[in-house]
Parts: structure tokens; sequence; C-alpha cells
């Protein structure tokens, strides 16, 4: 069968699934650097539909997208340790979004190891953070060369519809958020909040701490907590006024990248599935991160 034609076949039976509340797992493919979900093609509602975030998450619109896959969760920091140590930082292949001899394989130092981050040993399960909008690039690049297939980051449209599907709800999960559900400021004492590992907010038990999942319809995890996640796109305050309907994939030029999602020292509104933030891409925060797309 076609390549397109089964991908196409897999995104009903899946999109199926979930409309019938099927108990089925989704599709997921691994070519050995982590899980990944089938999004089903399809359209869904894109932007505020509550009235309570800022003026460029309206108005709330249509978007239509093709099938794609994306990571189950963030790269974590054993997964970019491979990267690291095969040579990414030197290899230029990797960099044709650019920052190509700016950066090392550590992060700055202000990024230290209490953040868990930069792809430091002895904290592989936890999210990388502390890497630029460049260095996100070159690991989906370097992935792009081990494997064969085509990865990059979502972009934003991607990222919302992996986050909340059809349902329009505030989180991934539902309309409600409480500390069982993610790494996030829910008025802990300052220094408290911590990031936790991919995946601990699962539905069971953790040294102790009953968690809630925060899977999002498709079964994808961490979307809100933990840390923001750079996207493809570039930043336009008013670019849902005259985005397209198919497959946005943002302006063609801007100052800033976008980041969608909230990190574990922001708060609850900053969790909320529409929310849009920007950043330059050659900045790196100990509350950011990133996850992949793998496109069919």
């Amino acid at each position: 069968m076609h390549k397109g034609v089964l991908a196409a076949t897999r995104c009903v039976v899946v999109a199926a699934a979930l409309n019938l509340g099927c108990q089925g797992p989704p599709e997921i493919v691994d070519d050995g650097y982590g899980e990944y979900v089938l999004i089903p093609a399809g359209e869904f509602q894109m932007g505020d539909n509550f009235d309570e975030g800022n003026s460029d998450e309206i108005p709330v619109h249509p978007v239509m997208l093709d099938a794609f896959y994306v990571a189950k969760y963030k790269v974590t920091n054993g997964e970019y340790s491979r990267f690291i140590e095969d040579g990414g930082y030197a290899e230029s292949q990797y960099w044709s979004a650019g920052g190509f001899g700016e950066y090392g394989a550590s992060p700055d130092h202000w990024v230290d190891s209490a953040y868990r981050g930069g792809g430091r040993a002895g904290n592989d399960l936890y999210p990388v953070v502390g890497v630029s909008w460049h260095e996100a690039m070159a690991y989906a690049s370097w992935l792009s060369v081990k494997t064969g297939e085509r990865y990059r980051l979502p972009t934003e449209a991607e990222w919302e519809k992996a986050a909340r599907g059809s349902r329009q709800t505030r989180y991934p999960w539902g309309n409600d958020i409480d500390s069982s559900h993610a790494s996030y400021d829910w008025g802990q004492p300052r220094g408290a909040m911590t990031l936790s590992p991919s995946g601990f907010y699962d539905g069971t038990t953790h040294d102790g701490i009953q968690t809630s999942s925060n899977a999002s319809p498709f079964g994808v995890f961490d979307m809100a907590g933990n840390t923001s996640e750079w996207c493809l796109d570039w930043y336009d305050r008013a670019y849902y006024l005259r985005s397209p309907t198919v497959s946005p994939a943002g302006p063609d030029t801007g100052t800033n990248r976008v980041l969608r999602g909230g990190g574990y020292v922001d708060s609850g509104y900053y969790q909320r599935s529409t929310g849009r933030h920007k950043r330059g891409a050659h900045l790196k925060s100990y509350k950011v991160g990133f996850r992949c797309v793998r496109e069919l």
C-alpha cells in the first residue's frame, strides 16, 4: 500500500477509535530515539475558547492539519546526551537553521545541576532544559540523519492539536489543574518548585505521591508543566487574524520564536493549552525544553 494511503487509513482508524471512546492504545512508532504518537489528520478549533487569555490567542479559528507523529514525552537529558556524545555540536550539517559554533555541549553556567538540565549525566529521565531554539532544531536534524525519517520541531498549530484534540479543554486532560497533574507553581514556598521526571504524572503512585494522568486526548504527556516547549514558528502577536486555515506554519520572518506550555515555576494560568509565549531563538532558560515531530 502507498505510504500516503496507509497513513490516511491509520488516521481514520485512530480518529474513529478516539471518538467512540475505544480503550485501545494510540498508534506509536519508535525509531530508537523515543516513542512518537500518531496525531490523525483533520480539523480542530484553535485558540482561546474560554476568552480568558491574551489578545494573541484569539480569534478562535478552524485549522486543518495533515497527520503527523509527535513525541510522547519531552526530549530528556538521556536522549539529548546521545546527540552530544555523537558529535552533534561539531557537525555543521545539523545546524542549517543557524547557531553553529555559538554553543558548546553544556548549557550556560547559570543553568546549573539543580535544574537537571543540559544533558547532564545522572538525570537521564528528566526533560532537558537550557537549550536554545537553534540547539533544539539541530537535535531534530540529527535525528533525521540518524533515522532516515524527517524530524523537526512542531508548529504551534500541531502542538495545540496534540495538546487539545477536538475537546477544547483548558488543559490537555480537562478544565482544572492541581498538584497531582503537573510540576507547576501551585502556591508552594518560593524555591520549592522543581522539575519532575518525564512521564511522572501518569495516574500511578510514585514515592508515595498519587498522580493524575496529564495525557492529552491522543496520549501525549507533559504538555502542561515541567517546561515550556520550543515550536517551529516565528511569533506574531496578530497572526491569528490572518493565518492560513490549512497547515499554518507561522509568519515568514520575525524576531522571536514561539513557546508553548508552562514551566514548573509558572502558575496554572500559564499551563493553558492555548497560551502563546515568545523568546529569542538564541536564548536559553532553566524552564524551556522541547519535543519533536516526525513527519509521515
